[in-house]
């Protein structure tokens, strides 16, 4: 199976989603390339795909190059991100997905103004109780949210990012998603959050059709856009 048949494949059933769900219109689809080079990324793109992310800042500073700038796509950190490694993306990269601390968001900031940027990020938060996965706890992140906006003038809160777990059936990720969007919601209402406070990245490519009926706007997929069988 082909990227295109695999790209196609998808957008039909983010279509289905669409029409029997109160799903966001603009579904945002990010490729995640961290085991693709540029020949295949590139081929994706000129598909239609202008959004890709990578888990390592290697791997973006790498590949980053090899794309053509008038490909006009734009890059996303999605994996954890130590603060001694931000400076080598913050003029490349469009979203930062894993903001879960206040020493992050200092660099981040810090970094950002030092090249007249105002960074987007999304706060990571830490649905799951599995020890390998990321974020800021449900406990912590209003107080994360207030501090950054009260502190940080170089980056633009966007929304959260979270990750289930995985299971064999994706309708056990469901829960969490809608963990995730509940606190969504809830931040939004306390008026804590400016008007760009849009998005819930979630959603990967065994799971993004349960993410997407539960409010995902971002899903992230990897294996489901560039796999072969």
């Amino acid at each position: 199976m082909s990227i295109k048949s695999n790209y196609e494949k998808i957008l039909h059933r983010v279509d289905s989603v669409k029409k029997i769900r109160n799903t966001p219109e603009d579904i945002v689809l990010i490729a995640v390339t961290k085991t693709i080079e540029a020949e295949g990324i590139i081929e994706a793109i000129d598909l239609g795909i202008k959004q890709i992310a990578e888990n390592r800042v290697q791997e973006i500073q790498r590949k980053y190059p090899l794309i053509p700038r008038e490909k006009n796509v734009k890059w996303h950190q999605i994996g954890s991100l130590q603060t001694n490694k931000v400076k080598y993306i913050i003029d490349k990269v469009e979203l930062i997905h894993s903001l879960d601390r206040y020493d992050l968001a200092k660099e981040i900031d810090r970094q950002a103004k030092k090249i007249s940027k105002i960074q987007k990020c999304l706060i990571q938060v830490k649905v799951s109780e599995e020890e390998s996965k990321k974020g800021a706890s449900k406990g912590e992140l209003f107080e994360l949210i207030k501090t950054i906006r009260a502190e940080f003038e170089n980056i633009e809160l966007c929304g959260l990012m979270g990750m289930a777990p995985y299971f064999d059936d994706p309708e056990d990720s469901r829960k969490y998603f809608v963990e995730l969007r509940q606190l969504f919601e809830e931040i939004k209402a306390m008026g804590i959050v400016s008007d760009q406070f849009v998005h819930l990245s979630m959603g990967m490519s065994n799971d993004y059709i349960v993410a997407l009926e539960e409010g995902a706007t971002m899903i992230r997929l990897g294996s489901a856009l560039f796999r072969s069988s």
